[in-house]
């Protein structure tokens, strides 16, 4: 079941994207950045800053009680940016992801946006012809990857964006 997460849904919401995208954990799935990053995704901190903007949505897929997908959705101007897509690393190629982009569009539908755009780490060829596989396009615009205290290279190229779309 998809359903708009809650303040109430942050510490699950925290270990899952962080146990998706960083550390041993996610070498489980195919989705994992633990060979380009370390430290943490996010935190409990911003996660309660991104729900508590009335612009951002967080979706989180619910099985048998337990969060373990999500996707945050945050209004921009005339678009939909779409960010953190995170399924449990056991559970990827399962559709879920497909199930949360699917609910990402009727989102962007339902505020009248005409498209979705997001940005993946270009070094992530796999994951680029995903979102291609699920009608993204590359649009040719790039954007440099944060230098951060909390999202640590630990690969010498440089990382970039790529910007993805995809018209509703």
């Amino acid at each position: 079941m998809i359903t708009k997460a809650t303040l109430q849904d942050i510490p699950a919401l925290n270990i899952l994207i962080n146990s998706a995208y960083r550390g041993e954990s996610s070498k489980k799935g195919w989705t994992t950045e633990a060979h380009l990053l370390e430290g943490k995704r996010t935190t409990e901190e911003e996660l309660t800053e991104t729900i508590e903007d009335k612009k951002n949505t967080i979706l989180k897929f619910t099985e048998n009680n337990q969060i373990i997908g999500c996707v945050l959705l945050v209004e921009k101007e005339d678009k939909l940016y779409l960010g953190m897509l995170t399924v449990s690393p056991v559970l990827q190629n399962s559709g879920i992801g497909k199930k949360l982009l699917h609910q990402a569009e009727i989102h962007a539908k339902e505020l009248g946006l005409p498209r979705i755009v997001m940005t993946v780490i270009s070094v992530r060829e796999e994951l680029v012809a995903w979102y291609k596989r699920n009608g993204y396009v590359d649009t040719g615009v790039r954007e440099p990857f944060p230098a951060s205290d909390v999202h640590v290279t630990v690969v010498e190229e440089p990382l970039e964006f790529i910007v993805l779309e995809k018209k509703i």
